[in-house]
């Protein structure tokens, strides 16, 4: 019997340890938001989702505002078919989160099929209440 809750005990604290927190779970959403909102070129769901000041890196060293990001998100310059995230970590720290995954993603930027394989960086910030993206940074995958 003493092994059974010892056991127990042990299986608890590893599980405890392996499970998101409150704030780890709404930072995923968001992610998950932000994944979806990319596909569908949804201005309203991005402009929602991302900070005003936000600063979006791309692999190729490009750097937008929010407003270039929405605007070639949906003018189709920039187009996710779909998107595939992978090996995602989530790092609290204060109002700011910090994730980091692998982007597999099939394109069709100004009509030309295409496939990108990055690691991201996201920047995310807590501002009333809501996980908003700050800044995002990509490098391909070599």
């Amino acid at each position: 019997m003493k092994c059974f809750f010892t056991f127990l005990t042990l299986f608890m604290f590893i599980a405890t340890g392996f499970s998101q927190t409150k704030s780890e779970t709404a930072v995923a959403d968001a992610v998950e938001n932000l994944r979806k909102a990319l596909v569908n070129a949804d201005r309203a769901s991005l402009d929602k989702l991302t900070a005003a000041e936000l600063s979006y890196g791309h692999s190729n060293g490009k750097v937008e505002t929010k407003a270039e990001f929405v605007e070639a998100l949906t003018s189709g310059a920039s187009d996710f078919v779909k998107i595939d995230l992978t090996e995602q970590t989530i790092k609290i720290v204060d109002k700011t989160a910090l994730v980091r995954h692998r982007l597999s993603a099939d394109t069709n930027n100004d009509g030309k099929p295409g496939t990108v394989n990055l690691y991201i960086l996201l920047v995310w910030q807590k501002q009333k209440g809501d996980w908003k993206l700050l800044a995002r940074q990509a490098v391909r995958v070599l």
